[in-house]
């Protein structure tokens, strides 16, 4: 077996450069406006979602200022709502050909149905962090990778809605996290932080250029 993997491991690591398509796409500033326009149309939804959940009160263009129910934190029944949907999923996932799969629906029952308070503050204030952290622009690709999470979690209980479109322009704006900031907090941001592979950017742009190598003086003959 051993021979085997060795006979079709690459003797040498090779680079497969970016096709230009993708870099224009995901890593040109020229882009920076498209991705602007994405960004704020899925912190919108995450937002208003959240804001629902926290006051009880819509702010969609479309309903605002309707009621829309109990607020799911902050409250004496704080957890009742999404134990409620919790419930509805974990009965999903019977018959043929079940809307929730079994491993999830243990999911619920382990963690989620047994500690709904929790769960409730957790999604509620998670969704407006998403929502406000793409609205300005700060830290995009990471608050649309805890988003497209959240849409996982809500396909896999058996809600469609909106999930779908939500979590593909997540993952869009997660390939596109070098440039999907750049008109926000990402703009500075991201060079003071760098990457784990890089360092500080602007560190290395402000500072000092290496010592020049010594120059060899001609011997005397």
């Amino acid at each position: 077996m051993s021979s085997v993997f060795k006979a079709i491991t690459p003797k040498s690591a090779t680079h497969v450069p970016e096709p230009p398509i993708a870099r224009f796409l995901f890593a040109d500033t020229r882009m920076a406006w498209f991705w602007l326009l994405v960004r704020l149309y899925v912190a919108y939804e995450w937002f208003t979602a959240g804001w629902e959940k926290l006051t009880g009160t819509s702010i969609n263009i479309t309903t605002f200022g309707q009621h829309t129910g109990a607020a799911w934190v902050f409250n004496s029944s704080a957890g009742a709502a999404i134990k409620g949907f919790a419930q509805g999923a974990v009965a999903k996932a019977t018959g043929d050909h079940p809307a929730v799969q079994d491993w999830y629906a243990n999911f619920l029952k382990t963690f989620v149905i047994p500690h709904p308070a929790l769960w409730a503050y957790l999604i509620t204030f998670g969704e407006l962090a998403v929502g406000l952290g793409l609205a300005i622009g700060c830290l995009t690709g990471i608050a649309a990778f805890f988003g497209l999470v959240m849409n996982f979690n809500y396909l896999l209980a058996g809600t469609v809605s909106t999930n779908p479109i939500l979590g593909f322009l997540a993952l869009l704006l997660i390939l596109a996290w070098r440039i999907a900031g750049y008109y926000g907090v990402d703009r500075y941001l991201l060079p003071l932080l760098g990457t784990p592979w890089t360092g500080s950017l602007a560190k290395k742009e402000n500072g000092s250029a290496p010592p020049a190598p010594p120059t060899k003086r001609p011997v005397a003959v």
